[in-house]
C-alpha cells in the first residue's frame, strides 16, 4: 500500500517536473529568442528520458513510463522551439550552447 502511494506521488510530481520545462518554452516565445537556452542541456535530458521510458516499459512500470514520456514530449518541444529561434537568428543548429 505505502509503495503504491509513494509511486503515485512520485509519478505525479514527475509529471509536474516534466511540464515545468514549459517555462523555458514560454520564455523563448516571449523574448522571441533562444539565445539564453542551452540546447545541448535539453539533448542530455532527452537521452535520459528516453532511457527511463525504455526501462519502465521493459519492467512494466507505468509509474516510470508516464512522467518520463511526458518529459520526453515537452523536451522535444523545447528543443524544437529553441532550434526554430536559433535558425531564424542565424545562429545555426550546431550552435547549441547558450
Amino acid at each position: 500500500m505505502l509503495e503504491t502511494v509513494l509511486a503515485t506521488a512520485a509519478a505525479a510530481w514527475g509529471v509536474l517536473m516534466a511540464i515545468s520545462q514549459g517555462l523555458q518554452i514560454r520564455k523563448m516565445l516571449h523574448h522571441r529568442s533562444s539565445r539564453e537556452v542551452s540546447i545541448a542541456y535539453f539533448w542530455v535530458l532527452l537521452v535520459g528520458f528516453t532511457l527511463w521510458v525504455a526501462y519502465g516499459l521493459t519492467i512494466g512500470n507505468w509509474f516510470l513510463v508516464v512522467p518520463n514520456a511526458v518529459a520526453f514530449t515537452v523536451c522535444v518541444t523545447t528543443i524544437a522551439v529553441a532550434l526554430r529561434y536559433r535558425l531564424r537568428s542565424g545562429g545555426g543548429a550546431l550552435d547549441t550552447a547558450a
